[in-house]
């Protein structure tokens, strides 16, 4: 069947060659020409002939190389033609072609130049910005992060000394060319979002997917934008998590603070920022989601999150910022601490999901909800039911008494007396 590096063709068409391109851009391929796509050998006439002229045709179109080779099966001859991965980027008559999964497809746009400049061996957020110097930027964000970066051990003791020159140097944030380099821009520039639209974090309150009850919308320079999104949350989007110890009122967040941190510096240090769509945090009574607009390495998939596993951020220049600042780890802990963060905490474990649209951590704190609330009718009424509850909650009865279970476990309450007299109480 056709894959990420076969492709199948009953005969030849030199429309084909945009395959080849798509192939020598990606990963490399064969292309098999006289089968048809289930993979049947159907044969070719003249396979002697193309095999001849396949080679030269490519080259003077693509400029690169190929195997053509004559394969005979049941008296039928069909080609095999070989694409080697190319380190530069392959073009087709101007356009190009790039191969993903089993489809071939016509790179445009944002996902052209991110193309481009990974051929070169180049991040977007480490190319120049033009007309941009250091006078344009914020002080107060250049105060942050020497602020920040002075309580590690992470850049060198005159920190308070450097001017903005200095510290835009030793972060690497300046091009070749003298200009900024867009990691420079987005982190410390006053309104990033005036350069680079979408430059900014949203954060709603959802009823449901399609009722909004209230929302934000944060701007500014990145190293101050995350510890604002993050205070924003805590304070505004989750402070009404209650919880009572006997009569002793704790506020408890839903999603631990160290967690929600994790995910918030994790959506700003890999974001596609080409991509013009801010980062997303949709808060629900049930749950938290962050969303980017941005993607996985190369092979990766979300398992490889959830164990160690090397630093590959997105926006190498912007994590050595976040870095320095003492605001992430280099060693790819972070996804790893999210987890860690929420069995500590005992909510359901987060979940990250990637596809097509991005990259989402949810976080599910359903079950903590009906904790705190189950305390609460204890609060009220100590001789409560599991039936009573379930109904009061309009949740199921296995629910109540796997809470109830877990509250009496951690020792958080515990029952006085038997099942049908006695009481619940609040230790």
């Amino acid at each position: 069947m056709e894959n990420q590096n076969t492709e199948y063709k009953e005969s030849w068409r030199d429309e084909y060659i945009k395959w080849i391109c798509g192939f020598a851009n990606a990963n490399g391929g064969i292309m098999y020409i006289g089968i048809d796509d289930k993979g049947k050998v159907k044969g070719i006439l003249e396979a002697k002939k193309l095999a001849e002229d396949l080679p030269n045709k490519v080259k003077d179109i693509l400029g690169v190389l190929v195997d053509v080779n004559i394969k005979t099966e049941s008296g039928k001859n069909y080609l095999e033609i070989i694409t080697d991965a190319y380190p530069y980027p392959v073009n087709y008559k101007g356009s190009y072609f790039y191969r993903s999964g089993a489809t071939n497809q016509e790179l445009k746009g944002a996902a052209l130049d991110k193309f481009l400049l990974r051929k070169q061996g180049l991040k977007w957020d480490g190319t120049p910005e033009p007309y941009t110097k250091a006078a344009d930027l914020s002080d107060a964000a250049f105060d942050l992060f020497k602020e920040r970066a002075s309580e590690t051990e992470r850049f060198d003791e005159n920190i308070q000394h450097d001017n903005s020159q200095d510290l835009l140097e030793k972060l690497n944030l300046i091009a070749p060319d003298g200009n900024l380099k867009k990691a420079g821009v987005l982190l410390f520039h006053p309104k990033p979002d005036k350069l680079f639209t979408g430059s900014t974090t949203k954060i709603g309150f959802f009823r449901s997917d399609d009722d909004l009850a209230f929302q934000d919308e944060v701007k500014g320079p990145l190293i101050e934008q995350a510890e604002k999104v993050i205070d924003l949350l805590l304070t505004k989007y989750l402070k009404a998590q209650i919880t009572y110890y006997g009569l002793q009122r704790k506020e408890s967040y839903p999603v631990p603070p160290a967690a929600l941190r994790e995910a918030v510096l994790n959506a700003i240090v890999h974001k596609d920022y080409a991509s013009g769509i801010p980062i997303q945090i949709s808060v629900y009574d049930n749950k938290l989601v962050v969303w980017n607009e941005g993607e996985l390495p190369e092979n990766w998939t979300v398992a490889k999150l959830k164990v160690k596993h090397p630093s590959r951020p997105y926006n190498p220049d912007i994590a050595n910022a976040f870095f320095r600042a003492g605001l992430i780890e280099s060693w790819g802990r972070g996804t790893i601490k999210i987890l860690n963060e929420a069995k500590t905490a005992k909510i359901p474990i987060p979940v990250f999901k990637y596809d097509d649209n991005g990259f989402y951590v949810i976080f599910n704190f359903e079950e903590v909800n009906v904790e705190q609330r189950v305390l609460e009718l204890i609060q009220i009424n100590s001789k409560t039911t599991a039936l009573k509850m379930a109904e009061e909650l309009n949740v199921t009865d296995r629910t109540i008494k796997r809470t109830l279970k877990n509250l009496q476990e951690n020792k958080i309450i515990a029952r006085v007396g038997n099942n049908r007299s006695g009481e619940w109480k609040i230790l």
